[in-house]
Protein backbone atom coordinates (compact mmCIF):
# COMPACT_ATOMS: atom_id res chain seq x y z
CA UNK A 1 0.00 0.00 0.00
CA UNK A 2 1.10 3.54 -0.76
CA UNK A 3 2.24 5.65 2.17
CA UNK A 4 3.31 9.26 2.55
CA UNK A 5 3.29 12.59 4.36
CA UNK A 6 2.45 16.16 3.37
CA UNK A 7 4.85 19.01 4.08
CA UNK A 8 2.62 22.06 4.52
CA UNK A 9 3.12 25.62 5.70
CA UNK A 10 1.38 28.39 7.57
CA UNK A 11 1.69 30.64 4.50
CA UNK A 12 3.54 31.09 1.23
CA UNK A 13 7.19 31.90 1.82
CA UNK A 14 7.48 30.16 5.19
CA UNK A 15 10.19 27.81 3.90
CA UNK A 16 8.32 24.65 2.94
CA UNK A 17 10.15 24.27 -0.39
CA UNK A 18 13.57 24.51 1.28
CA UNK A 19 12.53 22.08 4.01
CA UNK A 20 10.98 19.68 1.50
CA UNK A 21 14.17 19.70 -0.57
CA UNK A 22 16.23 19.24 2.59
CA UNK A 23 14.21 16.24 3.74
CA UNK A 24 14.39 14.73 0.25
CA UNK A 25 18.18 15.20 0.26
CA UNK A 26 18.48 13.70 3.75
CA UNK A 27 16.37 10.68 2.82
CA UNK A 28 18.47 10.23 -0.31
CA UNK A 29 21.60 10.19 1.84
CA UNK A 30 20.03 7.38 3.83
CA UNK A 31 19.68 5.37 0.63
CA UNK A 32 15.88 5.49 0.43
CA UNK A 33 13.94 5.47 -2.82
CA UNK A 34 11.73 8.56 -2.75
CA UNK A 35 8.69 9.64 -4.73
CA UNK A 36 7.84 13.32 -4.51
CA UNK A 37 4.66 15.16 -5.40
CA UNK A 38 3.59 18.79 -5.64
CA UNK A 39 0.12 19.88 -4.58
CA UNK A 40 -1.50 22.17 -7.13
CA UNK A 41 -0.46 23.12 -10.65
CA UNK A 42 3.11 24.33 -9.99
CA UNK A 43 5.78 23.06 -12.44
CA UNK A 44 8.86 24.65 -10.89
CA UNK A 45 8.89 23.03 -7.44
CA UNK A 46 8.22 19.65 -9.04
CA UNK A 47 11.27 20.15 -11.24
CA UNK A 48 13.45 20.99 -8.24
CA UNK A 49 12.34 17.78 -6.52
CA UNK A 50 13.54 15.83 -9.55
CA UNK A 51 17.09 17.16 -9.13
CA UNK A 52 17.30 15.21 -5.86
CA UNK A 53 15.09 12.18 -6.38
CA UNK A 54 16.13 11.53 -10.00
CA UNK A 55 12.55 10.63 -10.87
CA UNK A 56 9.63 12.78 -12.04
CA UNK A 57 7.64 14.60 -9.38
CA UNK A 58 3.88 14.42 -9.98
CA UNK A 59 1.29 17.17 -9.52
CA UNK A 60 -1.76 16.36 -7.41
CA UNK A 61 -4.56 18.81 -8.16
CA UNK A 62 -8.12 18.06 -7.08
CA UNK A 63 -9.74 20.87 -9.08
CA UNK A 64 -8.05 20.11 -12.38
CA UNK A 65 -8.22 16.31 -12.26
CA UNK A 66 -10.76 15.26 -9.60
CA UNK A 67 -10.45 13.22 -6.44
CA UNK A 68 -10.33 9.76 -8.02
CA UNK A 69 -7.51 10.76 -10.33
CA UNK A 70 -5.48 12.30 -7.50
CA UNK A 71 -5.86 9.20 -5.32
CA UNK A 72 -4.94 6.89 -8.18
CA UNK A 73 -1.96 8.99 -9.26
CA UNK A 74 -0.54 9.07 -5.74
CA UNK A 75 -1.00 5.35 -5.32
CA UNK A 76 0.43 4.38 -8.69
CA UNK A 77 3.64 6.37 -8.38
CA UNK A 78 4.23 5.64 -4.68
CA UNK A 79 4.03 1.87 -4.89
CA UNK A 80 7.70 1.24 -5.68
CA UNK A 81 9.03 3.97 -3.37
CA UNK A 82 10.24 3.59 0.20
CA UNK A 83 8.71 6.92 1.12
CA UNK A 84 6.54 9.57 -0.57
CA UNK A 85 6.53 13.29 0.24
CA UNK A 86 4.02 15.85 -0.99
CA UNK A 87 4.97 19.52 -0.94
CA UNK A 88 1.84 21.58 -0.41
CA UNK A 89 0.86 24.94 -1.86
CA UNK A 90 0.30 28.31 -0.11
CA UNK A 91 -0.91 28.04 3.50
CA UNK A 92 -2.38 24.80 4.82
CA UNK A 93 -6.01 25.97 4.67
CA UNK A 94 -5.79 28.45 1.80
CA UNK A 95 -8.22 27.90 -1.06
CA UNK A 96 -11.14 25.54 -1.61
CA UNK A 97 -8.78 22.76 -2.74
CA UNK A 98 -6.16 23.23 -0.08
CA UNK A 99 -3.45 21.02 1.39
CA UNK A 100 -5.64 20.01 4.32
CA UNK A 101 -8.25 18.77 1.85
CA UNK A 102 -5.60 16.81 -0.03
CA UNK A 103 -4.26 15.26 3.16
CA UNK A 104 -7.77 14.26 4.19
CA UNK A 105 -8.51 12.81 0.78
CA UNK A 106 -5.34 10.70 0.82
CA UNK A 107 -5.56 9.93 4.54
CA UNK A 108 -2.06 11.29 5.12
CA UNK A 109 -0.49 13.07 8.13
CA UNK A 110 0.72 16.66 7.87
CA UNK A 111 4.04 18.15 8.94
CA UNK A 112 3.55 21.89 9.45
CA UNK A 113 6.38 24.31 8.62
CA UNK A 114 6.38 27.44 10.80
CA UNK A 115 8.62 30.44 10.14
CA UNK A 116 9.99 31.18 13.62
CA UNK A 117 11.75 34.43 12.75
CA UNK A 118 10.85 37.05 15.37
CA UNK A 119 8.82 34.52 17.38
CA UNK A 120 9.32 32.50 20.55
CA UNK A 121 6.58 31.35 22.95
CA UNK A 122 3.89 32.57 20.53
CA UNK A 123 4.79 29.63 18.29
CA UNK A 124 2.72 27.44 20.60
CA UNK A 125 -0.39 29.50 19.84
CA UNK A 126 0.26 29.34 16.09
CA UNK A 127 0.62 25.56 16.08
CA UNK A 128 -2.38 25.11 18.39
CA UNK A 129 -4.51 27.31 16.15
CA UNK A 130 -3.61 25.38 13.00
CA UNK A 131 -4.07 22.02 14.70
CA UNK A 132 -7.46 22.82 16.20
CA UNK A 133 -8.84 24.58 13.14
CA UNK A 134 -9.19 21.26 11.30
CA UNK A 135 -10.81 19.56 14.28
CA UNK A 136 -13.36 22.36 14.61
CA UNK A 137 -14.30 22.24 10.94
CA UNK A 138 -14.56 18.51 10.21
CA UNK A 139 -18.35 18.82 9.85
CA UNK A 140 -18.20 21.79 7.49
CA UNK A 141 -17.20 22.04 3.81
CA UNK A 142 -14.56 21.70 2.54
CA UNK A 143 -13.51 19.39 5.38
CA UNK A 144 -16.55 17.14 5.40
CA UNK A 145 -16.50 13.70 3.75
CA UNK A 146 -12.87 13.18 4.67
CA UNK A 147 -11.21 10.48 6.69
CA UNK A 148 -9.08 10.93 9.78
CA UNK A 149 -6.13 11.96 7.63
CA UNK A 150 -5.27 15.63 7.27
CA UNK A 151 -4.42 16.30 10.91
CA UNK A 152 -1.14 17.92 11.93
CA UNK A 153 1.17 15.23 13.27
CA UNK A 154 4.43 17.16 13.41
CA UNK A 155 5.95 20.63 13.18
CA UNK A 156 9.28 21.90 11.84
CA UNK A 157 10.49 25.41 12.57
CA UNK A 158 12.32 27.49 9.97
CA UNK A 159 14.80 30.33 10.51
CA UNK A 160 15.64 29.47 14.11
CA UNK A 161 18.36 31.66 15.66
CA UNK A 162 19.96 29.17 18.07
CA UNK A 163 19.48 26.01 20.09
CA UNK A 164 18.15 28.16 22.94
CA UNK A 165 15.63 29.76 20.57
CA UNK A 166 14.53 26.30 19.46
CA UNK A 167 14.01 25.17 23.06
CA UNK A 168 11.76 28.16 23.73
CA UNK A 169 9.73 27.34 20.62
CA UNK A 170 9.51 23.63 21.40
CA UNK A 171 8.57 24.08 25.06
CA UNK A 172 5.33 25.86 24.15
CA UNK A 173 4.04 23.40 21.52
CA UNK A 174 1.54 20.96 23.02
CA UNK A 175 0.05 17.77 21.56
CA UNK A 176 2.03 17.98 18.30
CA UNK A 177 5.46 16.40 17.85
CA UNK A 178 8.24 18.91 17.24
CA UNK A 179 10.49 17.27 14.66
CA UNK A 180 13.28 19.83 14.54
CA UNK A 181 14.31 23.05 12.87
CA UNK A 182 16.32 24.75 10.15
CA UNK A 183 18.80 27.35 11.44
CA UNK A 184 18.50 30.96 10.38
CA UNK A 185 22.11 31.07 9.14
CA UNK A 186 21.59 28.19 6.69
CA UNK A 187 22.57 30.45 3.76
CA UNK A 188 20.62 28.33 1.30
CA UNK A 189 18.59 30.12 -1.33
CA UNK A 190 17.08 29.19 -4.68
CA UNK A 191 17.25 32.09 -7.16
CA UNK A 192 13.88 33.71 -7.95
CA UNK A 193 12.46 35.45 -10.99
CA UNK A 194 9.08 36.74 -12.15
CA UNK A 195 7.20 33.40 -12.20
CA UNK A 196 8.83 32.05 -9.04
CA UNK A 197 11.92 29.96 -8.43
CA UNK A 198 14.53 29.31 -11.10
CA UNK A 199 13.78 26.13 -13.05
CA UNK A 200 15.66 22.85 -12.63
CA UNK A 201 16.88 22.97 -16.25
CA UNK A 202 19.12 25.89 -15.30
CA UNK A 203 20.77 23.96 -12.45
CA UNK A 204 19.96 26.60 -9.81
CA UNK A 205 21.23 24.47 -6.90
CA UNK A 206 24.73 23.02 -6.91
CA UNK A 207 25.28 19.45 -5.78
CA UNK A 208 27.50 20.83 -3.03
CA UNK A 209 24.64 22.98 -1.68
CA UNK A 210 22.23 20.04 -1.81
CA UNK A 211 24.70 17.90 0.10
CA UNK A 212 25.06 20.61 2.72
CA UNK A 213 21.28 21.07 2.97
CA UNK A 214 20.85 17.33 3.50
CA UNK A 215 23.50 17.36 6.23
CA UNK A 216 21.80 20.28 7.99
CA UNK A 217 18.48 18.45 7.98
CA UNK A 218 20.07 15.27 9.33
CA UNK A 219 21.67 17.32 12.10
CA UNK A 220 18.64 19.38 13.15
CA UNK A 221 15.52 17.43 12.09
CA UNK A 222 14.50 13.95 13.20
CA UNK A 223 14.17 12.34 9.78
CA UNK A 224 13.50 9.03 11.57
CA UNK A 225 10.31 10.47 13.05
CA UNK A 226 9.22 11.69 9.63
CA UNK A 227 9.70 8.14 8.35
CA UNK A 228 7.65 6.84 11.29
CA UNK A 229 4.78 9.17 10.35
CA UNK A 230 4.89 7.82 6.81
CA UNK A 231 4.87 4.24 8.06
CA UNK A 232 1.61 4.87 9.92
CA UNK A 233 -0.15 6.24 6.83
CA UNK A 234 -2.07 4.17 4.31
CA UNK A 235 -3.60 5.09 0.96
CA UNK A 236 -5.84 2.45 -0.55
CA UNK A 237 -5.42 1.37 -4.15
CA UNK A 238 -7.52 3.07 -6.82
CA UNK A 239 -7.56 2.41 -10.57
CA UNK A 240 -5.88 5.25 -12.44
CA UNK A 241 -8.50 7.35 -14.19
CA UNK A 242 -6.51 7.81 -17.36
CA UNK A 243 -7.18 8.57 -20.97
CA UNK A 244 -7.61 4.97 -22.09
CA UNK A 245 -9.73 2.05 -20.99
CA UNK A 246 -8.16 -1.38 -20.63
CA UNK A 247 -9.77 -2.39 -23.94
CA UNK A 248 -8.39 0.71 -25.64
CA UNK A 249 -4.89 -0.01 -24.32
CA UNK A 250 -5.05 -3.57 -25.59
CA UNK A 251 -6.13 -2.30 -29.00
CA UNK A 252 -3.25 0.15 -29.08
CA UNK A 253 -0.75 -2.57 -28.24
CA UNK A 254 -1.88 -4.61 -31.22
CA UNK A 255 -2.53 -1.84 -33.75
CA UNK A 256 -0.04 0.94 -32.99
CA UNK A 257 3.11 -0.57 -31.57
CA UNK A 258 4.59 -1.11 -35.04
CA UNK A 259 3.65 2.35 -36.26
CA UNK A 260 4.06 4.78 -33.41
CA UNK A 261 3.31 8.45 -33.76
CA UNK A 262 6.42 10.52 -33.02
CA UNK A 263 5.88 13.76 -31.13
CA UNK A 264 8.70 16.29 -30.85
CA UNK A 265 8.66 17.93 -27.42
CA UNK A 266 10.46 21.28 -27.07
CA UNK A 267 12.60 20.92 -23.97
CA UNK A 268 15.39 23.21 -22.84
CA UNK A 269 15.84 26.11 -20.42
CA UNK A 270 13.28 28.18 -22.38
CA UNK A 271 10.57 25.46 -22.54
CA UNK A 272 10.33 23.07 -19.61
CA UNK A 273 6.83 23.31 -18.13
CA UNK A 274 5.16 19.96 -18.77
CA UNK A 275 3.03 17.72 -16.61
CA UNK A 276 4.80 14.37 -16.66
CA UNK A 277 1.37 12.72 -16.65
CA UNK A 278 0.60 14.38 -20.01
CA UNK A 279 3.65 12.76 -21.58
CA UNK A 280 2.77 9.41 -20.00
CA UNK A 281 -0.75 9.58 -21.44
CA UNK A 282 0.63 10.30 -24.90
CA UNK A 283 2.95 7.31 -24.66
CA UNK A 284 0.07 5.10 -23.52
CA UNK A 285 -1.98 6.35 -26.48
CA UNK A 286 0.67 5.20 -28.94
CA UNK A 287 3.20 8.03 -29.10
CA UNK A 288 6.97 8.02 -29.05
CA UNK A 289 8.37 11.13 -27.39
CA UNK A 290 11.50 12.77 -28.77
CA UNK A 291 12.92 16.04 -27.46
CA UNK A 292 14.56 18.99 -29.16
CA UNK A 293 15.84 22.43 -28.21
CA UNK A 294 14.46 25.53 -29.96
CA UNK A 295 17.53 27.33 -28.61
CA UNK A 296 20.35 25.09 -29.78
CA UNK A 297 19.03 22.69 -32.44
CA UNK A 298 19.00 23.83 -36.06
CA UNK A 299 15.65 22.31 -37.03
CA UNK A 300 12.77 20.08 -35.98
CA UNK A 301 13.85 16.43 -35.47
CA UNK A 302 13.53 14.20 -38.52
CA UNK A 303 10.63 11.79 -38.98
CA UNK A 304 8.30 13.31 -36.38
CA UNK A 305 4.55 13.71 -36.86
CA UNK A 306 3.68 16.58 -34.50
CA UNK A 307 5.21 19.22 -32.23
CA UNK A 308 4.31 20.03 -28.61
CA UNK A 309 5.77 23.26 -27.19
CA UNK A 310 5.10 23.75 -23.49
CA UNK A 311 5.53 26.73 -21.23
CA UNK A 312 8.67 28.12 -19.69
CA UNK A 313 10.72 31.30 -19.93
CA UNK A 314 11.07 32.24 -23.62
CA UNK A 315 11.10 35.90 -22.60
CA UNK A 316 14.40 35.36 -20.76
CA UNK A 317 15.96 33.54 -23.69
CA UNK A 318 14.30 35.51 -26.49
CA UNK A 319 17.60 36.68 -27.92
CA UNK A 320 18.92 33.12 -28.31
CA UNK A 321 15.61 31.93 -29.71
CA UNK A 322 15.45 34.82 -32.16
CA UNK A 323 19.00 34.24 -33.41
CA UNK A 324 18.26 30.58 -34.23
CA UNK A 325 16.80 31.51 -37.61
CA UNK A 326 16.92 28.00 -39.07
CA UNK A 327 14.76 26.65 -36.24
CA UNK A 328 12.28 29.53 -36.57
CA UNK A 329 11.94 28.83 -40.28
CA UNK A 330 11.65 25.09 -39.69
CA UNK A 331 8.71 25.53 -37.31
CA UNK A 332 7.08 28.26 -39.43
CA UNK A 333 7.17 26.07 -42.51
CA UNK A 334 5.84 23.10 -40.52
CA UNK A 335 2.78 25.09 -39.43
CA UNK A 336 2.28 26.56 -42.88
CA UNK A 337 2.16 23.06 -44.37
CA UNK A 338 -0.74 22.18 -42.06
CA UNK A 339 1.17 19.77 -39.84
CA UNK A 340 0.06 19.66 -36.17
CA UNK A 341 1.54 21.86 -33.45
CA UNK A 342 0.18 22.19 -29.92
CA UNK A 343 1.59 25.01 -27.75
CA UNK A 344 0.95 26.36 -24.27
CA UNK A 345 1.87 29.71 -22.70
CA UNK A 346 5.57 30.14 -23.51
CA UNK A 347 4.92 28.07 -26.60
CA UNK A 348 2.24 30.56 -27.69
CA UNK A 349 4.77 33.39 -27.27
CA UNK A 350 7.25 31.49 -29.45
CA UNK A 351 4.64 31.04 -32.18
CA UNK A 352 3.80 34.76 -32.24
CA UNK A 353 5.39 37.44 -34.43
CA UNK A 354 7.81 38.19 -31.64
CA UNK A 355 8.39 39.01 -27.97
CA UNK A 356 8.98 42.43 -26.46
CA UNK A 357 11.12 41.76 -23.39
CA UNK A 358 11.37 43.53 -20.00
CA UNK A 359 13.39 46.33 -21.58
CA UNK A 360 10.99 46.85 -24.47
CA UNK A 361 13.29 45.19 -27.02
CA UNK A 362 11.41 43.40 -29.82
CA UNK A 363 12.78 39.97 -30.74
CA UNK A 364 11.35 38.11 -33.70
CA UNK A 365 9.89 34.63 -33.23
CA UNK A 366 8.31 32.11 -35.65
CA UNK A 367 5.56 34.44 -36.89
CA UNK A 368 2.87 31.76 -37.15
CA UNK A 369 0.23 33.93 -35.45
CA UNK A 370 -0.37 37.57 -36.41
CA UNK A 371 0.02 39.02 -32.94
CA UNK A 372 3.02 39.92 -30.82
CA UNK A 373 3.52 39.18 -27.15
CA UNK A 374 5.10 41.43 -24.59
CA UNK A 375 6.27 41.62 -21.02
CA UNK A 376 4.82 44.96 -19.88
CA UNK A 377 7.72 47.37 -19.66
CA UNK A 378 8.86 48.37 -16.20
CA UNK A 379 11.73 50.75 -15.39
CA UNK A 380 13.39 48.27 -13.02
CA UNK A 381 13.38 45.68 -15.85
CA UNK A 382 15.52 42.55 -15.84
CA UNK A 383 12.80 40.27 -14.54
CA UNK A 384 11.69 42.35 -11.57
CA UNK A 385 7.95 41.79 -11.02
CA UNK A 386 7.23 44.97 -9.07
CA UNK A 387 4.39 46.72 -10.82
CA UNK A 388 3.60 43.81 -13.15
CA UNK A 389 0.17 42.19 -13.14
CA UNK A 390 0.12 38.39 -13.32
CA UNK A 391 -2.57 36.51 -15.21
CA UNK A 392 -3.22 33.45 -13.11
CA UNK A 393 -5.88 31.02 -11.99
CA UNK A 394 -7.65 27.77 -12.75
CA UNK A 395 -9.33 27.57 -16.13
CA UNK A 396 -12.00 25.36 -17.68
CA UNK A 397 -12.14 25.24 -21.48
CA UNK A 398 -15.24 24.53 -23.53
CA UNK A 399 -14.15 23.58 -27.04
CA UNK A 400 -16.11 25.40 -29.74
CA UNK A 401 -14.70 23.22 -32.52
CA UNK A 402 -12.84 19.95 -33.03
CA UNK A 403 -9.09 20.25 -32.45
CA UNK A 404 -6.04 18.31 -31.34
CA UNK A 405 -7.11 18.08 -27.68
CA UNK A 406 -10.77 17.18 -28.18
CA UNK A 407 -14.09 17.44 -29.94
CA UNK A 408 -16.55 20.30 -30.07
CA UNK A 409 -18.41 20.47 -26.75
CA UNK A 410 -15.66 18.76 -24.72
CA UNK A 411 -14.53 20.34 -21.47
CA UNK A 412 -10.94 20.23 -20.24
CA UNK A 413 -9.23 21.89 -17.32
CA UNK A 414 -5.92 23.52 -16.61
CA UNK A 415 -4.42 26.72 -15.28
CA UNK A 416 -2.60 29.81 -16.45
CA UNK A 417 0.18 31.83 -14.83
CA UNK A 418 2.04 34.43 -16.86
CA UNK A 419 3.05 38.07 -16.90
CA UNK A 420 3.23 38.38 -20.68
CA UNK A 421 0.29 39.45 -22.78
CA UNK A 422 -0.79 39.64 -26.41
CA UNK A 423 -0.46 43.08 -28.01
CA UNK A 424 -1.69 44.61 -31.24
CA UNK A 425 -0.02 43.30 -34.38
CA UNK A 426 2.49 45.51 -36.11
CA UNK A 427 1.52 47.39 -39.23
CA UNK A 428 2.45 45.66 -42.49
CA UNK A 429 2.57 42.30 -40.72
CA UNK A 430 1.24 39.50 -42.92
CA UNK A 431 -2.43 38.94 -42.08
CA UNK A 432 -2.51 35.24 -41.27
CA UNK A 433 -5.95 33.72 -40.75
CA UNK A 434 -6.63 32.53 -37.21
CA UNK A 435 -9.65 31.59 -35.15
CA UNK A 436 -10.27 31.29 -31.40
CA UNK A 437 -11.91 28.03 -30.41
CA UNK A 438 -11.80 28.13 -26.58
CA UNK A 439 -14.59 29.52 -24.40
CA UNK A 440 -12.75 29.94 -21.11
CA UNK A 441 -14.25 29.99 -17.62
CA UNK A 442 -12.57 30.45 -14.27
CA UNK A 443 -12.99 28.02 -11.38
CA UNK A 444 -16.16 29.86 -10.31
CA UNK A 445 -17.80 29.10 -13.65
CA UNK A 446 -17.62 32.69 -14.95
CA UNK A 447 -16.93 33.23 -18.65
CA UNK A 448 -13.76 35.29 -18.85
CA UNK A 449 -12.55 35.23 -22.48
CA UNK A 450 -12.36 33.54 -25.85
CA UNK A 451 -8.99 31.99 -26.42
CA UNK A 452 -7.30 28.98 -28.03
CA UNK A 453 -5.72 30.41 -31.18
CA UNK A 454 -5.82 28.17 -34.24
CA UNK A 455 -4.01 28.54 -37.55
CA UNK A 456 -4.53 25.54 -39.84
CA UNK A 457 -3.56 22.62 -37.56
CA UNK A 458 -1.60 24.70 -35.07
CA UNK A 459 -3.33 25.35 -31.72
CA UNK A 460 -1.88 27.65 -29.06
CA UNK A 461 -3.13 29.03 -25.78
CA UNK A 462 -1.90 30.59 -22.56
CA UNK A 463 -3.59 27.74 -20.66
CA UNK A 464 -1.63 24.72 -19.43
CA UNK A 465 -4.05 21.80 -19.86
CA UNK A 466 -3.73 18.75 -17.63
CA UNK A 467 -4.57 15.68 -19.69
CA UNK A 468 -5.84 13.96 -16.53
CA UNK A 469 -8.78 16.38 -16.56
CA UNK A 470 -10.53 14.49 -19.37
CA UNK A 471 -10.44 10.79 -20.29
CA UNK A 472 -10.17 11.49 -24.03
CA UNK A 473 -7.45 14.11 -24.53
CA UNK A 474 -4.47 11.87 -25.33
CA UNK A 475 -6.48 9.58 -27.59
CA UNK A 476 -7.85 12.60 -29.48
CA UNK A 477 -4.34 14.02 -29.68
CA UNK A 478 -2.98 10.90 -31.39
CA UNK A 479 -6.04 10.41 -33.62
CA UNK A 480 -5.83 14.04 -34.79
CA UNK A 481 -2.18 13.57 -35.73
CA UNK A 482 -2.95 10.36 -37.63
CA UNK A 483 -5.74 12.06 -39.54
CA UNK A 484 -3.30 14.73 -40.70
CA UNK A 485 -0.28 12.59 -41.56
CA UNK A 486 -0.82 13.09 -45.29
CA UNK A 487 -1.21 16.86 -45.18
CA UNK A 488 0.47 18.42 -48.21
Amino acid sequence: MAKGVIIAGTHSGCGKTTITLGILAALKKKGLKIQSFKAGPDFIDAGLHRIITRRPSRNLDIWMCGEDYVKACFHKHSLDADISLIESVMGLYDGDFNAANLAGLLNLPIVLVVDAYGMAESAGAVVKGFAEYKKQNTDNPPFSKRGMGGFISGVIFNRVASDRHFERLKKNVKDVAVLGYIPRDLNFEIPHRHLGLTVAEENPISQENLERLGDVVLEHISVERVVELVARSTVLSFPLVGNLSAADEEGLRTSRNDNKIKIAIAHDKAFCFYYEDNLDFLREAGAEIVTFSPISDSKIPDNVNAIYIGGGYPELHADELSRNISMLESIHNWADSGKPIYAECGGLMYLSQGISDFNGNFLKMTGIFPFETQIPYHPLAKGNIEGLRPHLGYREILLKDDCIIGKRGDRVRGHEFHYSEIKEKRQNTEDRTQTRIYLVRNNNGQNIKNEGYRFKNTLASYIHVHFGSSPDIAGNFIDFIRENLNVA
